[in-house]
């Protein structure tokens, strides 16, 4: 089984058994979708009449969001279980949304400089390449476009088991080539997906390849000094687990070219 068919399993599994990763926006949420979405004031104070595409972001949360906000939504993903809980919650809230079952690294059917935002949460570990992502999203983006997203950061996915005195161990190569094998220490894999290890420079240095200026860079804190070890939150105290980077596309200043510069503009 190739990783894709893999994955799209694992997710349509996941959907089905009501995860967290499957969690739909409540009504609470959706009476402040902005503020939901939007913690660190990284998205326009308003994102009324903008269109925005959440890439391999089903599963009712963000999608139905940024629609109770007034965005033009396409959500795309790989998991039809996933995108069906867009439509429903979609259809229940009367909102309209155009739904796209494909991967995050083709998006052939999106025309070029199409979306104001791209809101990306985490999932680059499921593809073998992250170039090619990031090349799509920089050209879909419009001109001065915004691309936030979330990234399993690569130390994280080293870690393989604890020990007897509760250290998280390294034991997978920062170079590694191919997906992840099985380990121990499952606090941040997901039950039966296929991922891959992307290390910082193909993170933030794709990002600028593809034509967008990083702006803005935080690691979320999934930390808590009294978990328990085995817990997620434990390890967070040792290793941040994510990467959260916004970027804008950025204008070429070539007159005869239409293409993006990764240079960043004072």
């Amino acid at each position: 089984m190739d990783y894709l068919s893999r994955n799209k399993a694992a997710y349509d599994r996941l959907a089905k058994q009501g995860s967290i990763f499957a969690k739909c926006a409540s009504d609470e949420e959706c009476q402040r979708p902005l503020t939901t979405l939007d913690s660190r004031g990284w998205l326009p104070a308003s994102v009324a009449g903008l269109n925005v595409l959440c890439l391999a972001a089903g599963g009712g949360w963000q999608s139905i969001l940024y629609a109770a906000a007034g965005a033009n939504v396409t959500v795309v993903d790989l998991s039809p279980e996933m995108l069906a809980l867009d439509h429903r919650e979609a259809d229940h809230r009367g909102y309209s949304l155009r739904l796209l079952e494909t991967s995050m690294d083709d998006l052939h059917e999106l025309a070029d400089e199409s979306f104001d935002i791209v809101h990306h949460p985490v999932s680059t570990c499921y593809v073998p390449k992250v170039a090619p992502v990031f090349a799509e999203v920089g050209r879909v983006l419009k001109p001065e476009g915004i691309y936030i997203s979330q990234h399993k950061q690569p130390v994280s996915l080293q870690v393989s088991e604890r020990d007897s005195r509760d250290r998280y161990i390294i034991g997978i190569e920062y170079y590694r080539e191919g997906p992840l094998p099985k380990v121990e220490d499952q606090s941040y894999r997901e039950p039966g997906a296929l991922e891959f290890l992307h290390r910082t420079e193909e993170i933030l240095g794709g990002i600028c390849e593809a034509g967008m200026v990083i702006e803005a860079f935080s690691e979320p804190k999934r930390a808590n000094k009294n978990a328990t070890p085995g817990d997620f939150r434990h390890r967070g105290n040792y290793i941040a687990p994510y990467y959260r980077i916004k970027a804008r596309k950025v204008i070429s200043h070539d007159k005869n070219s239409s293409t993006s510069s990764n240079l960043l503009i004072p």
